[in-house]
Formats: structure tokens, sequence, C-alpha cells
């Protein structure tokens, strides 16, 4: 009896496992990097990120503010103050060079609770039927934006899950982990990559930036695609990749531009024919370098 397909088993015997996992373990240790920089200031006196990831000062000079929270509070009725535009400028410029996406899977620490289901969801080998559109994360994100017009209240803040997780590793999650389950049971056996692919708003709003985003990710190498669809098992949005892997016959390029795109490389990482390269898409060409 022929032996069931271990996604990535190819890519670690050909690369080795850290290879075949490199951006996965960079990303792990992005997301901590990032918490841990919170929280050595009150544990220790430490000061390098002040605030949160609404709002933060680096070493107490560089400010940092979520766009996304900032025109929420503008549809509220507040005026923010110039610290905060300042501090959403640079983090928007930032996400532009980037890719607007980078902040679900580099930098949000639901991301951890998601990846986690969707692990025990290749794992348990359920199946993958598409019973939402992905589009109503789009409706849920105009939604969040026109409520404040007519509550005065940011409304999404109260239930934001992105602020809820951030704010319970600080202060205790109490009953915040009914939260946290529920997105987990979710994305496990209601619908693959659910929340961040469905749902989430803030998802939603940082693909927006990703049409002007000057890094991706590009199949450069897809004469070398062996078809054992791997990318497309560990990616959380596999759609994207149909088009520039496979879709030589069609004249479609090989650059992923879709707006969803996380930028999460881990096609990059469980591929063994190194179909996938990051690029750059600055100049007259696409500027692809391999990550090793």
């Amino acid at each position: 009896m022929k032996k069931s397909h271990k996604i990535g088993a190819e890519a670690i015997a050909k690369k080795g496992w850290l290879l075949a996992n490199r951006f996965l373990l960079l990303r792990r240790l992005s997301q901590s990097l990032i918490l841990a920089f919170f929280l050595v200031g009150p544990l220790f006196g430490i000061w390098i990120l002040k605030g949160n990831l609404s709002s933060s000062l680096l070493f107490d000079v560089i400010p940092f503010s979520d766009p996304f929270i900032l025109l929420q509070s503008m549809t509220a009725g507040h005026l923010p103050l110039f610290q905060s535009f300042l501090g959403a400028a640079i983090v928007l410029l930032f996400y532009v060079v980037v890719g607007g996406r980078v902040f679900c899977s580099w930098v949000c620490p639901v991301n951890l609770i998601t990846d986690a289901s969707a692990r025990c969801r290749r794992k348990l080998k359920l199946r993958k039927e598409k019973v939402m559109s992905s589009q109503w994360r789009y409706w849920m994100l105009l939604m969040v934006m026109v409520l404040p017009l007519f509550t005065g209240v940011m409304t999404w803040e109260l239930v934001n899950p992105v602020s809820a997780l951030h704010r319970g590793i600080f202060f205790g999650m109490g009953t915040g982990w009914i939260l946290f389950l529920m997105i987990f049971i979710f994305d496990l056996l209601a619908v693959e990559n659910g929340w961040c692919g469905h749902l989430c708003p803030v998802g939603a709003f940082y693909g927006l930036i990703n049409k002007f985003s000057m890094i991706k990710v590009d199949a450069k190498n897809r004469d070398k695609c062996t078809d054992c669809l791997d990318c497309f098992n560990v990616c959380p949005e596999p759609a994207i990749l149909k088009g520039p892997v496979h879709g030589q016959k069609k004249n479609i390029g090989t650059l992923v531009k879709d707006m969803s795109c996380t930028n999460c490389g881990r096609c990059v990482d469980v591929c063994a024919e190194d179909v996938f390269v990051i690029t750059t898409v600055l100049g007259p060409h696409n500027k692809s370098f391999k990550q090793a």
C-alpha cells in the first residue's frame, strides 16, 4: 500500500529541515520578539516598545500607529494627535515596502492560533470545501468603518481579537480564551482559514495595501514544478497560487500579485524544486533573489 504524501517531506530531504522551515521559524521569531519588546518594559524596566499594537513608541522616540485604528478613530469623530498621523504614516510606508498582509503572518499574534488550527486540520485530513466567500472580509471591513459614523464608538475594538490577545498577554485573558477557542474551532471544523481568510477586517484592510507593495512572491521557476501541491496545502490563501504556478498556457505571469498574499514564505519553504523566490518589483524587470 502506497504511503500518503507528507507535506514538505521532499523539501526536507533535499534542503534539510532548517531550510525547509526557515520562513516559518523567522515568522515565529518575529512574532515572539515583538511581544517580548513590549513585555521587557513593564517586567524589567527596559523600554524598547512602549504601548501596544494599536499605538506605541520605539525607544520613546519613534511613534507607531495602526492606520486601521486611526481611521476608525476618525470616523468615530475623534481628531487624533499629530504623533498618531506620523506613526500611521511610518507604518503605512513600511507595509507598502514589505507587503500589507505581512502584518497578518509576521506580526499578528492571532496568527499563532489560526496556524495551529490549520496544522491540526491537515493532520486530521479534514475536507477542504469552500463554504464561504473570502469577500466577506471586505464587507466586514466596510461595516467596521461605517458603524463608528453612527455610534461615535470604535465598535470593532470592543471585540477585535488582535487587540484582545495582546491585552490578554499583559493583563490576563479572563473570558478572552472563549473568543480564541471559537476562532480555533471555526477554522478547524467550519471553514478552512476561516477567520484570517474570510472574515477578519484587519487582514482585509492590510490586503488593500498589498496593491502597492514592492515585495512579492514569484513562481519564477514554475517549469520545475512537479505538481506535488505542497505549496497549495500550506498556503493560507491557496487560490492565489493557481495562476502564477499553472498559468503558462494562459500567459499568466509568475508574480503573485493578489492582494490576499501574506508573504509568509511557506511556499518557498516546502517546495523541493525551488519554484518560488522572493521578489522586488523595483525597476523595469522583476528583480528576484532566492532566499537561502
